[in-house]
Formats: C-alpha cells, sequence, structure tokens
C-alpha cells in the first residue's frame, strides 16, 4: 500500500465563514462547503495544487475539532494530513498489519464524498494521519 499523494490538510477554525476569507484573499476559491454530522464538523474545500485545504469548523462543543482547539490554547491549525489510497480497506489492514495503531478498523464516510480511515498519532510520532480514499 503506497499512499497516491497528499488528499488534504485539514486545519481547524473557530469561525468557518472568517477562516474562508483569509483564503479567498489568496486568491483560491472554495469548492464545497459541508456539514458532516457524525464527525460534527462544517467543512470548506479549497483546492491548492494537487490537494485540497480542508477548513473545519466545529458543530458542536464536543467535537473532535472543538477538542483540538481547546488542546491548542483556543487556537486553530493544522488538526491533520491526509493522504490518499486506492483502497481503504486494504489500507487499514495494511497499518495494522505492520503494527500501526488505528482510531478506525472499519472506514467510515468523510467529507468531499471520501471513505477515510485515521492513524493513531502515536504511531505516527504525533501527526494525525488520515487514510482516504476518494469515490
Amino acid at each position: 500500500m503506497k499512499p497516491n499523494r497528499v488528499d488534504h490538510i485539514g486545519i481547524a477554525c473557530t469561525n468557518l465563514e472568517e477562516a474562508m476569507k483569509f483564503y479567498e484573499a489568496l486568491g483560491l476559491t472554495c469548492t464545497n462547503i459541508e456539514v458532516v454530522e457524525e464527525q460534527k464538523v462544517k467543512v470548506a474545500f479549497f483546492p491548492c495544487g494537487d490537494a485540497d485545504l480542508e477548513i473545519l469548523e466545529s458543530t458542536t462543543p464536543d467535537g473532535p475539532i472543538a477538542k483540538f482547539i481547546e488542546k491548542n490554547g483556543g487556537r486553530g491549525g493544522i488538526q491533520h494530513i491526509a493522504l490518499n489510497v486506492d483502497d481503504i480497506k486494504e489500507a487499514i489492514a495494511y497499518m495494522k498489519e505492520i503494527g500501526l495503531r488505528m482510531l478506525d478498523n472499519e472506514p467510515r464516510y468523510g467529507a468531499g464524498n471520501s471513505s477515510i480511515a485515521f492513524v493513531h498519532p502515536k504511531s505516527t510520532g504525533g501527526v494525525l494521519i488520515e487514510l482516504a480514499q476518494r469515490l
């Protein structure tokens, strides 16, 4: 299992509309805004070269993005890096086979019409890695 490319970089923010203004000022265009209820996030995608910038705002105070911002002293920032894979189930199996700890043992729905799974940061040197298969 070899990742194809960086799929996207997940960037947490406290206010999606305000954060979007910065990326638009850079000349980037938002191609999709989506709420993913199961992950408690509202997401905006900004294509940038071969990858997207995925701007994430929590929809609830107990969501993963809200918790990340709280741990980060109330500031947003890079929350995860997503790697594109051809087969998410194969990628999960491979990660487990080589001894990496997964947060998701089964694929789940991710924003942008993708199937995703996260590798635990304790297995990656502290970086939250998302495996993403675009559907």
